[in-house]
């Protein structure tokens, strides 16, 4: 997504000192077995990043990936030095709702509103699917990338496994790891397809491989899901992803509603959520 949309990354899971001392605290022999000793992933930052990444693609096997899927996956891939900087130099979004709003809507009005004619059948069938209005799904479509123009173009997995590699959020990158390794396994695009952010999102509403895998869905009937290309899926995919987070069919999305709420699932600062609302709403208006 474009540098000035303020983050919208995954959190790091409860770690595995602390999710044990929750589950040892319920007692009974379900704390007894989750406490046991689990095979240790791979750790970051030791040694070279061919030792560690020859490691991941063993431990990705015991994961259940096929060899194929790792082995076109992680081929040649190095780390990107561009990434860490990227990652070590994130600024505070600092902008109120009335600046970021005022430069981010005017200038995606029109199109938004062309899009909205454009897809307005595509849109109907995700709204009667998943409840989820066109107008919210445009807005943050146009938000996120300029609808499918600026997707970025960070290698996917390289960016991923540095992030991995690096110490300070390895556990949470592993993972995402993995589920762009899922995503090749299954068909849905190649390792030099997935080009994105620098952080690893992918898509023209910038998903997380680990949101990819779980919310993505092949609404054009062609057998892939394919964020990249296909508005149809890259729409109900969004659609999808909020529907899943409790929008409510029907109901507004102006602050302090519960779907306003479901908006804040999707990026968790409320100057962006605002913006989401805002759009959609002059979406809607629009002639």
């Amino acid at each position: 997504m474009p540098d000035a949309i303020p983050s919208r990354r995954p959190r790091p899971l409860l770690d595995r000192a602390a999710a044990i001392a929750l589950v040892a605290a319920i007692g009974g022999t379900l704390a007894v077995t989750l406490a046991r000793p689990v095979e240790a992933a791979v750790p970051c930052g030791s040694g070279s990043f061919e030792s560690w990444l020859d490691q991941f693609k063993r431990d990705a096997a015991k994961e259940g990936i096929s060899a194929a899927a790792v082995a076109s996956g992680l081929a040649g891939v190095t780390p990107d030095q561009a990434v860490l900087a990227r990652d070590r130099n994130q600024r505070v979004f600092s902008q109120s709702f009335e600046e970021f709003s005022a430069r981010m809507i005017p200038p995606r009005l029109t199109r938004g509103s062309n899009m909205m004619k454009q897809y307005g059948s595509v849109l109907a069938r995700i709204e009667e699917k998943y409840g989820v209005p066109g107008s919210v799904l445009v807005a943050i479509w146009g938000l996120e990338t300029d609808f499918g123009v600026n997707t970025g173009k960070f290698s996917t997995i390289r960016a991923i496994a540095t992030l991995a590699y690096d110490c300070r959020r390895a556990e949470m990158f592993r993972g995402e790891l993995l589920d762009a390794l899922r995503i090749v396994e299954r068909g849905d695009l190649s390792p030099g397809e997935m080009r994105g952010a620098w952080a690893g999102e992918i898509g023209q509403t910038q998903f997380m491989p680990s949101s990819y895998v779980k919310y993505a869905v092949d609404f054009d009937g062609n057998g892939r899901r394919d964020l990249l290309r296909s508005a149809p899926d890259v729409l109900a995919s969004t659609a999808n992803f909020l529907a899943s987070s409790g929008w409510k069919r029907g109901q507004p999305w102006a602050p302090g509603s519960p779907n306003f709420a479901v908006l804040q699932q999707w990026n968790k600062s409320e100057v962006y959520a605002r913006t989401v609302a805002s759009f959609a709403g002059q979406l809607d208006r629009a002639p």
